[in-house]
């Protein structure tokens, strides 16, 4: 009896360690589960998923800003033309001052030279009066000295004092007719200066709108430009932040990955081994049963250890595997 056991013996001892592997590595698939379930419930998908959320918040209010600093930016060009339009007429404008300020000089020039002309003309005109008056009274007192004999004959004519008369009165006719039409002249170009300065006092009113108006887009545009730049290095500031929290988000990410391909990994070598010792520990029963074939039916109390390596392999064949990775 002793001799037909020894064998058995040996081969219970094996399969008894067999079985002891299988118990550890059953616990440690069962640590295993309990990480990869673990690793599912932490919070660092709660956070990735935050973090995304946040990155897409960020890229929308990024995509904003630019759309304001855009329209920002139209608005600076639009105030830049207008401030170009202002100031060609501003300049336009400065150009009709400046030519008027030329017909004024103009014109007051030859207001000048007229007065002085009929000034010139007064004073002939006074002396031919004066040498006039003197003529004739010259001549009164000439005859008044004569004395007419001769009754009866007619008084002689002075045909030389005659001509002189007219000659002075149709120079003096002359002379009125000129200074009629120089002080015409002078009225018309006294009209066309009072025109003139009247024009430049339009012209230098509007000048100076045009030049508050150019004071204050140029202020706005100043604002504008300020307001723009504090934005730009505001939101540069912030999407500078955002694109660290990214990288930083992003190498987490890495690390969680390869993590999660090492643990993969550490579980299909354990599932091979596990596997492999399934197919052995097969292999065993098989060359038990084919060894001992009356052995089976005796009762489990005369073998214990087979019980037991029975309700093994029945719990092995029956486990599934669970969770997302892989079925235990």
């Amino acid at each position: 009896s002793g001799s037909r056991w020894s064998p058995g013996i040996n081969l219970n001892d094996c399969l008894a360690s067999y079985l002891e592997k299988v118990r550890a590595l059953e616990e440690a698939n069962t640590e295993l589960e309990v990480k990869i379930r673990d690793w599912y419930q932490n919070p660092y998908f709660k956070t990735i998923e935050e973090l995304r959320d946040k990155i897409l918040a960020a890229t929308i209010d990024n995509n904003r800003v630019i759309l304001e600093i855009d329209n920002a930016r139209l608005a600076v060009d639009d105030f830049r033309l207008k401030y170009e339009n202002e100031l060609a007429l501003h300049q336009s404008v400065e150009a009709d001052i400046n030519g008027l300020h030329r017909v004024l000089d103009e014109l007051t020039l030859a207001k000048t030279n007229l007065e002085m002309q009929i000034e010139g003309l007064n004073e002939e005109l006074a002396y031919l009066k004066k040498n006039h008056e003197e003529e004739m009274k010259e001549y009164g007192s000439q005859l008044a000295g004569q004395v007419n004999v001769e009754m009866d004959a007619a008084p002689g004519v002075d045909l030389t004092r005659v001509n002189m008369r007219e000659q002075y009165e149709a120079m003096a006719e002359k002379n009125r007719l000129k200074t009629e039409e120089l002080n015409k002249e002078v009225a018309s170009n006294t009209e066309m200066i009072q025109t003139s300065k009247t024009e430049m006092t339009d012209l230098r009113h509007t000048m100076q709108g045009l030049e508050m108006e150019l004071q204050s887009q140029l202020t706005m545009k100043a604002g504008l430009e300020g307001s723009l730049a504090k934005t730009e290095c505001r939101y540069a500031t912030q999407l500078q932040q955002i694109q660290g929290l990214i990288s930083s988000m992003e190498a987490q990410l890495r690390e969680l990955r390869n993590e999660m391909e090492c643990q993969n990994q550490e579980y299909k070598t354990l599932l091979d081994i596990k596997s492999r010792l399934e197919q052995e520990i097969a292999t065993y029963a098989d060359c038990w049963r084919a060894r001992m074939p009356g052995w089976l039916p005796l009762a489990p109390e005369k073998h214990p250890w087979e019980a037991v390596a029975a309700a093994k392999f029945a719990s092995m064949s029956r486990r599934q595997w669970t969770g997302r990775w892989f079925l235990l």
